[in-house]
């Protein structure tokens, strides 16, 4: 009998909720501390999972994806997010000090190969890694797929996504000045990192505010207010990766280097009516990854909560888990 026989009904399939029986700060030895932790089965297959932003932190339910019988689970909370310090700080803060994050974890944890799991920022960021490391790899399952490029870029902050939501972007363009609309992550930029911190703040949660409104197809695009310290991490590190286009050599890096990853098996879910990262991404490396699974899920948005996004996510890893 399928397992997941009705996917309105499918979160309650995730995994139980698990502590962690190791938490851990990693001194990164440039001014950095960085918050992992481990669950499931010491035993079992290794799998990092590589949350969004840039700047969203780890959350227990990340843990809730993977049989624990089966997993050893590793999470943990990029540079100036999330448990980690200095919170919502820039400095020594890139792509490349996230990958270097990633391996020193590997190491310290003497693991010889690991599944990259990761969706929106997180799908970037195993993309990116599995293509710099394709030896520590052994799988790379991904969700809502983002690949750090200008189109994505003006998609979500050139009005693109905004002729969908168009009362939700009036209040992200509310913010900024006429003479500045012809750049809105650089104009979000002069105030996220002014010397103001209530200005940081209220710009912070504006620029939160218009992710969090799309994520999920159910939404009635409220942009909910979260706690301020949360949104100045989310806000300033999405900024300054964005800003700097994701730290990439160049344009299309992702999608142009995918041969170094072609003989790694992978699993995509994306949702058909994603917002944030359009499935168009998703299908791009899937025709150019012939060692890869596409699983478009209709009725679904971005967010990794939605029923249809968590049970493909679930069944994937216990496809995985008997390989």
């Amino acid at each position: 009998m399928d397992k997941y026989p009705d996917q309105k009904r499918a979160v309650q399939y995730l995994y139980p909720p698990l502590d962690p029986f190791d938490r851990r700060m990693l001194d990164t030895g440039d001014g950095h501390e960085i918050y992992f932790e481990q669950c499931g089965n010491p035993e079992g297959i290794p799998v990092v999972v590589l949350h969004g932003g840039p700047g969203g932190g780890c959350s227990p339910s990340m843990r809730r994806y993977f049989d624990p019988a089966k997993y050893r689970i590793v999470l943990f909370d990029q540079r100036g997010c999330g448990r980690s310090t200095p919170h919502s700080s820039v400095q020594n803060n890139t792509t490349w000090h996230l990958v270097a994050d990633i391996e020193r974890i590997r190491a310290m944890l003497n693991i010889d190969k690991w599944i990259a799991f990761g969706g929106s920022w997180g799908a970037t960021l195993a993309l990116i890694y599995s293509q710099t490391h394709p030896e520590a790899v052994r799988n790379i399952v991904l969700r809502g797929v983002f690949l750090m490029t200008q189109a994505e870029l003006d998609w979500f902050y050139g009005g693109g996504a905004g002729k969908f939501w168009p009362e939700v972007w009036a209040k992200f363009v509310a913010l900024v000045p006429e003479d500045e609309r012809g750049d809105y992550i650089a104009a979000y930029h002069r105030r996220l990192f002014s010397d103001d911190l209530s200005l940081q703040t209220r710009y912070a949660r504006a620029w939160s505010g218009w992710e969090n409104a799309l994520a999920s197809i159910h939404s009635a695009g409220h942009m909910a207010e979260g706690p301020g310290e949360y949104a100045r991490a989310f806000a300033r590190l999405e900024n300054h990766y964005f800003t700097n286009a994701g730290f990439l050599e160049y344009d299309g890096q992702i999608l142009n280097q995918m041969d170094r990853i072609a003989d790694i098996p992978g699993v995509i879910v994306q949702g058909r009516y994603d917002m944030i990262c359009p499935p168009e991404s998703a299908y791009s490396i899937a025709k150019v990854w012939p060692n890869c699974e596409l699983k478009m899920v209709r009725n679904a948005g971005h967010a990794l909560s939605e029923p249809g996004i968590s049970a493909e996510l679930v069944r994937a890893m216990d496809r995985i888990a008997l390989t």
